[in-house]
């Protein structure tokens, strides 16, 4: 069956009132995936981001379609248009993906259980002829939950030991008496959770959570958290032009592993108050070495920083040249993650939903 047939997604674009979801005051909604968005509030986004840093702010990332793959069948449906053998998956785990076009190249980033858009069509395709049910629903929300004091605010939940709640792992929770799953994934590069819940009661939750300290915040706090945290962004840092190789994604490749990546993903700071705009070429001794793709204005660094793809030899600290939109400014490679560059905390890499691989699909920003 393809998943992007509008027969398919009946109660997905239906969906729920946007009263049934809390929105951070002040919010501008936008669509995305037919619900209603808080790109921005009236809050200042650094404060967002300043929260999730030091103690805990929550993203409402329901918009993020979610399918469920169910049948003897399920694991070779997944298997089939990515390169992770989802057989290695085991029930309360999650796994970062890539799916890919027939030329071989990304056509989006998921993260079992969960995917977007028209790239379900790969998923739908390989349902065909296989003893697997693929099926589309808006009834399940997301809440994710980043911070340090994440932990003490999820306090509440029942039926989970958090200190035992791996990176990339999940199980079923009871949180203020309401049955719901919790992850340990996220895109702050930092400690987090994200909370699956039936949307009749994802409003009650978040309201139990902001009054727990948990920070509303818009999607604008949360891109600068990723790009601190080298965490790729489809359409941004990887669109289906690019391989896995090419954005440095093998760690989503389980089988034939013999190719070697012909980029880096850093970071660079950008000699310039202002963001950014993206798209510029970095050069060094006047030969170009790469592109950027996701920039931001990084308060906590005091200047414009940016994920770019770089050839594999440009070490961190090399000074490049940067020109795009007229302006020419220099630019340094500098270490990403910004709030552990050793990466001595576990990475989260894209949204991670909850259930075994053979209980679900995948999900993509």
């Amino acid at each position: 069956m393809n998943g992007t047939d509008p027969e398919e997604r009946a109660d997905r674009d239906a969906g729920p009132p946007l009263g049934a979801r809390r929105t951070p005051p002040g919010s501008a909604l936008e669509d995305w995936n037919g619900m209603g968005t808080a790109w921005s509030n009236a809050t200042d986004p650094r404060a967002g981001h300043d929260a999730v840093r030091e103690r805990a702010g929550m993203f409402d990332i329901s918009p993020l379609e979610t399918v469920f793959l169910r049948g003897p069948d399920a694991a070779a449906v997944l298997d089939h248009p990515t390169t992770r053998d989802t057989a290695r998956i085991t029930p309360g785990q999650a796994a970062h993906l890539c799916v890919l076009t027939g030329r071989g190249t990304i056509a989006d980033a998921w993260m079992i259980v969960r995917g977007s858009g028209d790239t379900m069509a790969p998923l739908g395709a390989s349902a065909e002829g296989r003893d697997a049910e693929l099926r589309f629903t808006g009834d399940l929300h997301d809440i994710s939950v980043q911070g340090p004091k994440a932990p003490e605010i999820l306090d509440a939940a029942r039926g989970i030991e958090f200190a035992a709640l791996a990176q990339f792992h999940h199980a079923p929770a009871r949180l203020i008496d309401l049955r719901c799953r919790i992850s340990r994934t996220g895109d702050s590069g930092g400690r987090g959770y994200e909370i699956f819940a039936d949307r009749a009661h994802v409003a009650e939750i978040q309201g139990r959570l902001a009054a727990a300290g948990a920070m509303p915040c818009a999607f604008t706090a949360l891109d600068k958290l990723r790009i601190e945290a080298a965490l790729l962004s489809y359409g941004h840092d990887m669109t289906d032009e690019h391989t896995r190789w090419d954005v440095g994604l093998g760690v989503t490749v389980t089988r034939g592993r013999a190719a070697r990546p012909v980029i880096r993903n850093v970071g660079l700071g950008i000699d310039r108050d202002d963001m950014a705009a993206g798209g510029e070429t970095p050069a060094l001794d006047g030969a170009a070495v790469g592109s950027v793709d996701s920039p931001c204005h990084a308060h906590r660094l005091g200047g414009s920083l940016a994920l770019a793809h770089l050839r594999p030899d440009i070490a961190d600290g090399t000074a490049l040249r940067r020109a795009g939109d007229g302006i020419g400014t220099t630019a340094r490679v500098i270490a990403l993650p910004e709030q552990d560059p050793a990466r001595a905390a576990p990475m989260p890499r894209e949204r991670a939903p909850a259930q075994p691989a053979r209980a679900g699909a995948a999900r993509a920003p």
